[in-house]
Order: structure tokens, then sequence, then C-alpha cells
């Protein structure tokens, strides 16, 4: 009885780092560290560790990283993991700031004075999975959403709840969250 394990995915030549040739013609296996942590989390969030379970799990985990390893994403390569946590400990205040600042707003009765809209953000960030962490960071920030991006300008279009100050709150998203970005991804 085999178990399954982390996917081995055939290389083409001039394969990707990620993707290379081991002697023999074998492959390496592809995100292995993501493959384990997506079973643990499967199994983790089942509240079981049965045989069964495991090998869903393991099918799940094969699944994804194999459609992970399809989209050829370049590698993130994070460079200061340090501005990393610093970031996570912005995003996690401006949270439950606007938190606090929705749940006032939709508590209070009438809407004098608020003004909803959309705003355009002129970015410099151009990094792939850098946007797709600022895409999240926005979107999961109560008040504010990700609308658009059009990747030609680099610009991007919020959706804010409260719009007060158009400029002030184009200046927060580039300091606060697209240049810790930039030192991370670019």
């Amino acid at each position: 009885m085999s178990t399954a394990g982390p996917p081995q995915v055939p290389v083409p030549p001039g394969g990707s780092r990620r993707e290379a040739p081991l002697r023999g013609g074998r492959t390496r296996v592809v995100y292995p560290a993501l493959w384990s942590a997506l079973l643990l989390m499967w199994l983790a969030l089942g509240d079981t560790i049965a045989v069964a379970d495991a090998l869903v799990g393991a099918l799940v985990a094969t699944g994804a990283v194999l459609a992970l390893s399809r989209l050829d994403a370049p590698p993130s390569g994070w460079r200061h993991p340090w501005t990393a946590v610093k970031l996570a400990a912005t995003v996690a205040g401006d949270i439950a700031r606007s938190n606090v600042a929705v749940a006032t707003i939709v508590l209070r009765r009438g809407t004098r004075g608020r003004v909803a809209g959309f705003i355009d953000v002129p970015l410099d960030l151009r990094h792939t999975a850098g946007l797709a962490v600022l895409a999240c960071i926005i979107t999961a920030t109560p008040g504010t959403t990700w609308a658009g991006y059009d990747a030609r300008s680099g610009t991007l279009t919020m959706h804010i709840l409260d719009l007060v100050d158009e400029a002030a709150l184009v200046r927060a998203v580039k300091e606060r969250y697209e240049r810790p970005l930039r030192e991370i991804f670019e």
C-alpha cells in the first residue's frame, strides 16, 4: 500500500529553479513545505488523524500544489522579513481601527456628512505577489475595497465607505502599505 506524498512534476527542458531535474532523469518535489502545511491544516481543521481523512487531505494538497506549479509564478524572494512583521502589525492595527470606525458609521442614525466614493491611487509596486498582498490588505480592512487595477498605468481603484480626504488616503496607502511591500518584494 503506497501513501500519497508531495507531487512529482516532470520538468520541461529549461525549467525554472523550483522545478530543477535531479540526476537520473527524476524530478524533485515541488513545494514540499506547502504540501505538508496544507495536509496538516486539513487534518487540524477536521480535528482528526484518521487514515481516510489523511488521504483526502493529501489529495487536496496535491491538487493545490500542482495547480500552483502550473501558474508559473515568479519566486517571491522575501528580502526583509522584519519589514513584513512591521507591516503585519500596521495592518492589524489599521483593521482594528477601521472596525471601530465602520461600526460607528453603521450604528449611527443617518449618514450626514458621510460620502462614499472611489479614488485612484497611482502605484509604483509591480510585483504580482506584492500586488496580491496589497489587495488582501485593502479588502480585509473594513470600509475599503479593491475595486480595480490598471496594470498599464499602475493605477489602483479603491472604494471608500467614508471618503474624507482623498489626498491623505492616497498618501496613507503609499506610505503604510506600498512602501513596505516594495521593500519586501522588489
